[in-house]
């Protein structure tokens, strides 16, 4: 054993004060960064490496790490000797910055500095292209942007110097929307809304019950309904209306003043009921502000700091690296309007302001890219969107911001364009979007028609009937807007790719839903989190009017046994489970992408890749669509496993599916049917039921049908072929289809009164088939031919992964 005593001889002070100046000490730790790979449920690293910036300049995004601030440099070389911007003393943990940088190829990196002044060393650096026609759209920084805001009241999507113009407009052009708002207004006069704050959940209330879903939606209409009516007669007022609307908003205020700010229209007790309290109130406070007392503008300031510091610390700085809770997307603007209306009143309302210019500018959307989409679907964009134009209406007249320079709110429209054309019944896959219609999309698409000055979209809100005006008082601002010139979207492909959501929208028609045929496929980057919630892969088919193959259940309330067990499972969607187990369900690890897109006037082939949406055995799903417009669907489904297995392939429809001999199957909804052939595998059960399992809340009717394809032994590979035949009952189909395994793959032939086709389908990425003329290695191999008509070939080769 060594001995623990020391055999050196002691210092003398000279060499102890020598020691102690020269060696470093011991402890001192070096301050580090933080720098692993992003998770799935963040924002990540932006902009990556080989990213393109659709904006100019880029919205810049790292890791956050408690504690510190940040610097930024970014320049034209690696070596960052030729430097284009620097920026220090950053605190959160997104920039943009103030100005243009110019086309061309960027390097950035950051670093971290602590309150003793260590910094940490710099990132990694990171390469990125700036778009030759990128948007120039530099963010202020925070003086600049804040003392546009008037100091004069009112804020909120009018500025005091406006005032007299509006009035004028209210005399004259916009006068029978002045006189709307005056009939409101004489309404809420002669029944005006109860002031009584509403109650909260009772003791041993069991959160998503019925009991408790009557409380929670409840206090939200409740409290619209109260401030909705106080905002509109203090806004009635300022052009020119009589004076009892302005007391009659000013009892309304100071009465919802006194409800507790974190009872029962508390944001973290009820969000629902919270968050219209706090821009309503803020919007009556900003138009009333005149008619009140020194002590009255304290009593709603003591209100809105608790209320406003409430929503701030929840959602900063979590928001600016996970920003994908739902309801988190519409709460920071609603923080926004508390910080404007309230600036220079309330400490802390200017970082109010300031977190959500960052959130816009630097996180903002986050359920799509640049192409449009919207993975929550189309009933969450249609409410999402709805509520963000508000904020867009603040941003322009409060600081002069353009929300729709962004790139994707010169595309948005096309999401509802293309998955739900002109007569379309039916919204696509998200929460709550099966019963909505084209029809439903018009009051939004008229916002974004006029603010977009985009004449498609102008054309689509025509179609079906014209623009819903935008009513009450933000109605009335939106009168200013100029007319857009409708443009039939002739000079467009019918089906459009929006990757960034990994769903494709395969059309025959663009123009007329009721003469179309429409395929839906989706394996989106999202994975099945939030609203999405639809497994990876799963397909939809519409034809002529009529919902034929549909995703399946309806959400009782969210979160309940149906909702989380049925519908957020594989079984609900036309999809494959795998010995009867599902896919991740709703989370961002059931990663999927849309691998490879083809249009054509006469042909669609979309690819999607599911490998990840799935817990082991499953290695591999991977499912093509041939879509030959308008007669046939062609599916073709790859799965490998570690271990032999079974395979269901699940298929949904209103009505009950009518199974004839030999692998055949028949759907039907109204004048409008479809014939199902299972071409491969040769061995199948079939079973089909009208229970979901489990079971709707019995006030929810609804019944749809479930049909179960099996296969009959285990294997650890299986492909699918299924041919889907669209048409109208009066106009039956006849046809010969084919499926022959060959080397490396299978051929298929199909043969029907408008066209024969011929088609490749490998088996592996790498495989060399050949047959009828064709050849083609690990790509699908496509011949069309239609009598009268040159023979169309296309192939098809997946994008892989970098």
């Amino acid at each position: 054993m060594r001995s623990t005593r020391s055999n050196r001889r002691p210092l003398c002070l000279p060499a102890l004060i020598l020691s102690l100046v020269s060696v470093p000490p011991v402890f001192a730790q070096p301050l580090r960064l933080e720098e692993r790979p992003a998770e799935p449920e963040t924002w990540g690293y932006r902009p990556d490496n080989g990213a393109v910036s659709q904006t100019d300049p880029p919205s810049f995004c790292w890791r956050p790490q408690p504690g510190l601030t940040w610097e930024i440099e970014c320049a034209r070389d690696a070596e960052f000797a030729n430097l284009v911007y620097r920026a220090a003393d950053i605190t959160f943990n997104v920039h943009c910055p103030p100005r243009t940088f110019g086309p061309g190829h960027y390097t950035w990196h950051y670093r971290g500095k602590d309150r003793d002044g260590r910094s940490t060393d710099w990132s990694r650096p990171r390469t990125f292209t700036m778009a030759d026609r990128a948007v120039p759209m530099p963010m202020p920084g925070r003086q600049e942007l804040l003392a546009r805001i008037p100091r004069m009241h009112p804020r909120l999507f009018l500025r005091p110097e406006n005032l007299d113009r509006l009035r004028d407009l209210a005399r004259g052009e916009l006068r029978d929307k002045y006189l709307a708002l005056v009939k409101e207004c004489d309404r809420i006069l002669t029944n005006p809304p109860s002031t009584q704050e509403p109650p909260k959940y009772p003791p041993g209330t069991d959160t998503k019950s019925e009991e408790w879903r009557v409380i929670w939606w409840g206090n939200r209409e409740y409290t619209i309904k109260v401030l909705h009516s106080a905002a509109t007669l203090a806004f009635t007022r300022l052009l020119g209306g009589r004076e009892k609307y302005g007391q009659e908003a000013k009892r309304i205020l100071l009465a919802c003043a006194k409800w507790d700010p974190k009872g029962s229209t508390g944001y973290r007790y009820n969000d629902e009921a919270g968050m219209p309290y706090n821009y309503l109130f803020s919007r009556t406070y900003t138009f009333v502000h005149d008619l009140l007392t020194d002590e009255e503008k304290d009593l709603c300031r003591q209100v809105m700091k608790i209320r406003g510091d409430e929503m701030y610390n929840h959602l900063c700085p979590r928001h600016l690296w996970q920003p994908y809770a739902s309801h988190s997307n519409r709460a920071w603007h609603k923080l926004g309007e508390i910080g404007i209306a309230f600036l220079g009143e309330i400490e802390g309302a200017e970082d109010w302001v300031w977190f959500a210019m960052n959130v816009f500018f630097n996180v903002y959307p986050v359920w799509s890219d640049e192409d449009g989409g919207w993975h929550e679907g189309s009933a969450y964009w249609d409410s999402y969107l709805s509520r963000f134009t508000w904020w867009a209406d603040i941003m322009r007249e409060a600081m002069g911001i353009d929300a729709y320079q962004k790139p994707f709110f010169s595309k948005v429209g096309y999401y509802a364009m293309y998955l739900m054309p002109p007569g379309k019944n039916d919204g696509g896959f998200g929460d709550l979007a099966a019963g909505r219609t084209a029809r439903s999309n018009v009051p939004l698409m008229s916002i974004l028609a006029a603010q977009a000055q985009n004449s498609h979209w102008q054309w689509y809100v025509e179609q079906l009937g014209g623009p819903i005006p935008t009513g009450g008082y933000i109605g009335f601002v939106r009168g200013q807007l100029p007319r857009v010139q409708a443009k039939a979207p002739d000079d467009l492909p019918a089906s459009r790719l929006f990757a960034g959501t990994g769903q494709a929208y395969l059309n025959s028609h663009l123009t007329d839903a009721t003469k179309s045929v429409q395929v839906v496929l989706k394996s989106s980057p999202f994975g099945t989190q939030s609203h999405g919630y639809e497994s990876n892969n799963s397909f939809l088919l519409w034809a002529y009017g009529q919902r034929l193959l549909i995703y399946s259940g309806y959400r009782d309330i969210y979160g309940s046994a149906h909702h989380t067990n049925w519908m957020w499972t594989t079984r609900s969607t036309n999809c494959i489970t795998v010995n009867g187990e599902y896919q991740k369900k709703h989370t961002v690890q059931a990663q999927g992408r849309l691998t490879a897109f083809l249009t054509t006037p006469d042909l669609d082939v979309v690819v999607g890749d599911a490998s990840q949406s799935y817990r082991p055995p499953v290695e591999q799903f991977k499912r093509a669509i041939l879509f030959v417009k308008p007669d046939l669907v062609i599916i073709y489904d790859r799965l490998k496993a570690t271990e032999p297995s079974t395979y269901e392939y699940w298929l949904h429809a209103v009505n009950q599916f009518e199974i004839e001999p030999v692998k055949h199957v028949r759907v039907r909804n109204g004048d409008v049917a479809c014939e199902v052939s299972f071409a491969w595998p040769r061995d199948l059960t079939f079973d089909q039921t009208n229970e979901y399992d489990p079971n709707p809340r019995p006030r929810i009717k609804l019944r749809e049908w479930h049909l179960t394809a099996k296969t009959t032994g285990k294997a650890e590979q299986a492909e699918f072929v299924t041919v889907f035949q669209p048409y109208k009952v009066k106009d039956r189909v006849s046809s010969s289809l084919v499926v022959m395994p060959i080397p490396g793959g299978y051929v298929f032939r199909g043969q029907w009164d408008k066209g024969r086709i011929t088609a490749l389908l490998p088996t592996s990425d790498g495989a060399l088939l050949e047959a009828e003329g064709l050849s083609t290695r690990g790509a699908l191999k496509l011949r069309l031919e239609r009598p009268g008509r040159s023979a169309q070939i296309v192939a098809v080769q997946e994008h892989q992964e970098p």
